[in-house]
């Protein structure tokens, strides 16, 4: 399935990639961190391949991706590449002392129901617009959106700082500052930001994928978790490229290599069944 068109490859060169090469596809449209990934995948000579659009060539090989949620549902399955995220419900159901908030997961038809500000979020895309919503009636409509659909709600919370940890294996492999007072401010790991992160990963390691994002920050004085994003949707700040590009490997490969630990943890497109 697909068209015929070209797709570029390293070097400029246009045509499908080799059978059993490791190759990591790309978006059209390449963010400086996703830039940075790829010239750190070339660097260790590994093939890749930016597609000028969401549709997959004939005869295209690829065994990883990185890229926006919409992009990996589009090509993925064809391909055979296995996109791994943390359950919808993951940061939710976490203990309170390591969120120090209230989160809900629910149906959206449910979250329309509420009559004072929270911070509302799709759980592992950009669906429903994350941001401070005056009441439920602001958020978008069943006209707009399926009123089944999964939202995380919670209370509002600021956070002085905010760092992202690239985990692989139940270890922050690297991490960065990407926030103060709200602002961007990309820097440096703190390592009471990766002390935080191990302890979550010593105490919630078992419900997370083998390779993930988490973000993290401190919030009225205490560290809470923020969120978990797919580490191969994850833009890296000022992380250590090789340390995040094994991550992002790892958090989408093939899918005959995934091992059954990270099974339930495969995305799945809108439509597409599980693989018995």
């Amino acid at each position: 399935m697909g068209h015929g068109g070209d797709h570029r490859g390293d070097g400029n060169t246009v045509g499908t990639t080799a059978a059993g090469a490791t190759t990591l596809l790309l978006p059209p449209r390449l963010t400086a961190s996703a830039t940075e990934l790829r010239d750190t995948a070339r660097r260790r000579g590994l093939r890749t391949v930016q597609l000028p659009t969401f549709a997959v060539p004939d005869g295209l090989r690829a065994t990883h991706l990185h890229a926006g949620p919409s992009f990996a549902d589009a090509v993925a399955a064809s391909l055979g590449i296995a996109p791994l995220e943390a359950p919808p419900h993951w940061l939710a159901e976490l203990p309170r002392d390591l969120v120090c908030r209230e989160i809900r997961a629910l149906p959206i038809r449910d979250a329309y129901a509420l009559r004072r500000p929270v911070f509302v979020k799709s759980p592992n895309d950009k669906g429903i617009r994350a941001m401070v919503y005056a009441d439920g009636t602001r958020l978008p409509g069943p006209d707009a959106v399926d009123p089944g659909t999964v939202v995380l709600v919670s209370d509002i919370a600021a956070f002085a700082v905010e760092y992202r940890l690239y985990v692989l294996d139940g270890e922050v492999r690297t991490g960065s500052r990407y926030a103060e007072d709200g602002r961007l401010r990309p820097g440096p790991l703190g390592p009471d930001a990766a002390a935080f992160g191990a302890e979550l990963l010593a105490r919630c390691g078992a419900t997370l994928p083998s390779a993930i994002v988490v973000d993290v920050g401190r919030t009225d004085g205490r560290w809470a978790v923020i969120e978990a994003n797919a580490a191969w949707a994850s833009g890296r700040y000022t992380a250590d490229p090789e340390a995040a590009l094994d991550t992002v490997l790892r958090a989408a490969g093939p899918h005959t290599a995934v091992v059954a630990r990270d099974l339930p943890f495969v995305r799945r497109a809108p439509g597409e069944h599980a693989t018995p």
